[in-house]
């Protein structure tokens, strides 16, 4: 018995003895594969700011070379991950969640690499950029619509990646694996958008742009000088040819020559009751609202019953972006004898990105006194500017910069009458859309709309901002504050054109400026009080898409300021706060100012 009991003791303790060396074998391995992981990723970072200078310099066979060796990188570390220990130590309780999640951070990272970014250094090797750019032969998009393919399957690999590290449950995490992870979070967002943005553009750019057969589309040239939501009054109006790349100017006209819609056109009921009947009655006033595609529709329509030609969509522009264009051109010179004429003495026959805009939206005002010779210039400016756009004679960096800038900010909008493209252009800010999935879930709005009847607004200007208030039951509050100033002259009324005071004809004293000021919420949101001055103030509340609206007007004579505060409660979205504005004769970044977020006492 004693033999038997001792022996029963010795394999208990060898057993005992064997389970510790494997534990410390275990953990040496583990110690190597950790370190080994954290070293090919550490690598594989490295690698990412030379790749990507590599592709910006056009240097496609050493991204070529960079990209193998991220690929390298990316597997080592991804193959370490996998390791049957790993795994098992994945298993374990408590530390277990730590293992499994930097094995999702390698997979990634792999997949990334793999995936994402080698077919995109390989469509960046294959196409000839250069052709891309405008040219007097228009710009050549086959090489975009082959590349297609491969950009959506890296948006689809990013994406994908994305999902699965926001997926992961970082609180529990030890510091040294979270913050990686956060980290790897924050640099995949932008990575995933531009490639979702990329492939979106070569899926709908190169039809768009008459590919496969030619395309026409209304352009709309607001006018900020007389504000509407969208940015300004649509006066001069276009057509825009598109075929092969190749943009020219067809027929042109104007609000002023295309009259009132008999009968309206049909809109939708909820934006008529804020907006009143005129948004289906006269082309100066279809962008009232705010939403860019309802606009379109409209001004597609009226057009379409005016001229009887067919279009396939609309696009807007207003000075600015012009101006924004002219930085990539260069200058543009009139040609047309007839406009060169008018303007002989009185306007500039040569336009640059410095004089375009006060050119375009207040010396043709004083020197022009006929509202269609104003519409004929114009037009007429913004013909030269197309055809200076397709010449060749740009620079391609630049002008992708621009025409980005000038999206982003609203200045330049697009609608197409085909709804796969426009399900498309309706996720960016290029298609103006203010309901539905392309609003960020705690967007706000502030647009304007002039009410003088002329052309004030370029001597406004203005001031929007959010402030945060503390929660109140449970809800987020934020004011909106907007904040104006009539910069015009004490004797505007004298001293400026009729043309542009409006002299007192719409009931506005001259050298007053009246503005409809609109206030957007978040869905669900109310629209609590308005404060004009610090005073509360009656205000009209509606709803659009269930965004609740908010609208007052305000006067202000010369050197006279207002403020205006809308108050939201009841708002349920708990992410940060965001804020569109109408585009202004003012940058955008002088017009929104940063949120601010109150002092709040936390349980008070």
């Amino acid at each position: 018995m004693r033999l038997a009991k001792r022996r029963r003791l010795f394999l208990i303790g060898s057993a005992v003895a064997l389970l510790v060396a494997i534990a410390s074998a275990s953990a040496l391995w583990i110690g190597f594969k950790a370190t080994t992981i954290s070293r090919e990723l550490s690598a594989a970072n490295a690698l990412i700011p030379e790749l990507r200078s590599n592709m910006l310099k056009g240097d496609s066979a050493a991204a070529k070379i960079n990209v193998d060796a991220l690929m390298g990188h990316t597997a080592g570390a991804r193959e370490a991950a996998t390791d049957p220990v790993w795994t098992m130590a994945g298993a374990a309780p408590g530390l277990g969640h730590n293992f499994q999640a930097t094995a999702e951070i390698a997979a990634s990272a792999d997949d990334i690499a793999r995936l994402g970014v080698a077919p995109l250094v390989d469509v960046f090797s294959s196409v000839d950029w250069k052709s891309l750019k405008p040219s007097g032969q228009g710009v050549r998009l086959e090489p975009l619509a082959r590349a297609q393919a491969k950009l959506a399957s890296s948006a689809h690999a990013v994406r994908q990646s994305s999902d699965r590290l926001n997926g992961i449950e970082a609180g529990g995490l030890m510091p040294q694996i979270a913050a990686p992870l956060v980290s790897a979070r924050k640099e995949l967002m932008p990575l995933r958008d531009a490639l979702d943005s990329a492939a979106d553009v070569a899926q709908v750019l190169p039809q768009m742009m008459g590919q496969d057969s030619p395309r026409s589309y209304v352009l709309l040239i607001q006018n900020n000088a007389e504000l509407r939501a969208t940015g300004g009054i649509p006066g001069a109006l276009a057509v825009l040819n598109v075929s092969k790349g190749h943009l020219s100017l067809g027929a042109q006209s104007s609000a002023l020559a295309l009259g009132p819609a008999d009968p309206r056109v049909a809109v939708d009921p909820e934006q008529q009751q804020i907006y009143s009947t005129r948004l289906g009655k006269f082309m100066q006033d279809v962008n009232l609202t705010p939403d860019f595609p309802t606009a379109a529709r409209t001004a597609k329509s009226m057009w379409e019953r005016k001229t009887g030609d067919r279009v396939d969509g609309v696009l807007s522009i207003d000075p600015v972006a012009l101006g924004f264009v002219l930085q990539a051109t260069g200058a543009v010179q009139l040609t047309d004898p007839a406009l060169t004429d008018l303007a002989q003495g009185r306007l500039p026959v040569k336009l640059t990105a410095d004089n375009i805009v006060p050119t375009l939206l207040s010396e043709v005002y004083a020197k022009i006194p006929e509202p269609n010779l104003q519409d004929a210039y114009f037009a007429g400016v913004a013909k030269e500017v197309f055809t200076k756009l397709s010449s060749g004679t740009v620079d391609a960096q630049k002008l992708i910069d621009v025409l980005t800038r000038g999206a982003a900010e609203h200045r330049i909008q697009i609608w197409s009458t085909n709804s796969d493209e426009q399900a498309i252009i309706s996720k960016y800010p290029l298609g103006g859309s203010v309901t539905g999935g392309s609003v960020r879930p705690a967007q706000f709005g502030v647009y304007f709309n002039d009410g003088t009847g002329a052309k004030m607004d370029y001597h406004v200007r203005r001031t929007v901002q959010l402030i945060k208030e503390c929660p109140m039951g449970g809800y987020s509050q934020v004011r909106v504050r907007i904040s104006s100033t009539n910069t015009a002259p004490k004797d505007a009324a004298t001293s400026l054109p009729q043309y542009v005071t409006g002299g007192g004809v719409f009931g506005v004293p001259a050298g007053t400026v009246q503005t409809n000021v609109i206030a957007y919420g978040p869905v669900q949101a109310n629209v609590e009080n308005v404060l004009i001055g610090g005073t509360k103030s009656a205000f009209s509340a509606q709803r659009h898409g269930d965004r609740p609206v908010g609208t007052v007007t305000v006067q202000l004579k010369p050197g006279e300021s207002s403020t205006v505060e809308f108050t939201f409660g009841k708002i349920v979205q708990h992410s940060q706060p965001e804020l569109d504005v109408t585009p202004t004769v003012q940058p955008v970044k002088d017009v929104v100012l940063a949120t601010q977020g109150a002092e709040c006492v936390p349980g008070a």
